[in-house]
């Protein structure tokens, strides 16, 4: 069995007297998604820095392909790409140009150069816009951009710090679709993100940190059934048939904008069955079954809702 792309083993972090990473614990299988999560401080851009070589650790150990980030950083660089949050391109340069420098810098040349940037162009759909100045591109164009460049060395492992930040929904799918592809072909993708649906779409496994320690592992499926309740989620035609709702069920949490009340459980059509029981005045619109997402992982672990991003460690 091939070993893991990315192993990491005890590894700790301090700033000061601060550990921001505390026997940190994690693996990547060859050829998968693996997302980091957690809230601000929880040691997710520390983990990083260290796996891409940027910063050292004070403890432990990180291996990338096989090769220990500490011992070997040069064969770990070799091994791996990194692209931050914002793109990383010339906005005066060409699409074309700007993979072509980065070519040149990666060490490819000639009739190899050329070959590859055209395939990457032709990957990521830029090749009608290569010859346009990046400044014109849109936000979807620009990270795809981005990501074609970190691809130019062939990388096994494609670090991704939150690569959908800022962008609107079709860019964000763009870019999804792009990252299935990369796997598809065999690279292995360590993703940071704040936004949970982007990691229960794209990941195979997720690593919750909190506070500088793993708290949960698993797929996204196996870290949802560890949620106990459904969600029954009742809509109300009017607010007379809200308040109605609303004292039926007293343990609801409310929403006076959309007019609807969610009620936990374990028994959706028993809950449902005593509700109705218990209003039968009011005029519902609409009822749905809500399963728990990795919002409600993430709440039920740390205890705090998902944070828009991390500033810290």
């Amino acid at each position: 069995m091939d070993s893991p792309a990315i192993e990491v083993d005890a590894l700790r972090k301090r700033y000061g007297r601060r550990w921001v990473l505390d026997g940190v614990d994690f693996h990547a299988v060859r050829g998968t998604v693996l997302a980091l999560l957690g809230p601000n401080g929880a040691g997710k851009t520390t983990t990083v820095g260290i796996l891409s070589t940027l910063l050292p650790s004070d403890g432990g150990t990180a291996r990338v392909c096989g090769h220990d980030v500490s011992r070997s950083p040069a064969a770990v660089r070799r091994s791996l790409s990194l692209t931050g949050q914002y793109a990383a391109v010339d906005g005066f340069l060409t699409g074309r140009e700007n993979l072509a420098l980065m070519a040149g810098i990666a060490g490819l040349r000639g009739r190899g150069a050329r070959t590859r940037v055209a395939q990457l162009l032709d990957d990521f759909e830029l090749t009608d816009a290569a010859g346009r100045r990046v400044s014109t591109y849109s936000g979807g164009m620009r990270r795809r951009l981005d990501l074609a460049i970190s691809l130019l060395p062939r990388p096994e492992v494609l670090v991704l710090d939150e690569p959908t930040t800022g962008l609107d929904p079709r860019s964000r799918t763009q870019v999804w679709r792009s990252i299935r592809e990369l796997v598809g072909a065999g690279t292995t993708v360590l993703l940071t993100t704040q936004y949970l649906d982007e990691a229960d779409a794209l990941a195979d496994d997720v690593v919750v940190l909190d506070r500088g320690a793993v708290i949960a592992h698993g797929s996204p499926e196996e870290l949802k059934r560890r949620v106990d309740s459904d969600r029954v989620v009742v809509s109300l035609a009017d607010h007379e048939s809200l308040e109605l709702a609303r004292a039926a069920a007293p343990q609801a949490s409310v929403d006076l904008e959309s007019l609807t009340v969610a009620i936990a459980t374990t028994d959706a059509a028993g809950t449902l069955r005593a509700f109705f029981d218990a209003a039968p005045g009011a005029a519902v619109a609409d009822v749905r079954i809500d399963r728990p997402t990795l919002d409600d992982v993430f709440l039920t672990l740390t205890g705090r809702e998902p944070e828009s991003q991390e500033v810290a460690a």
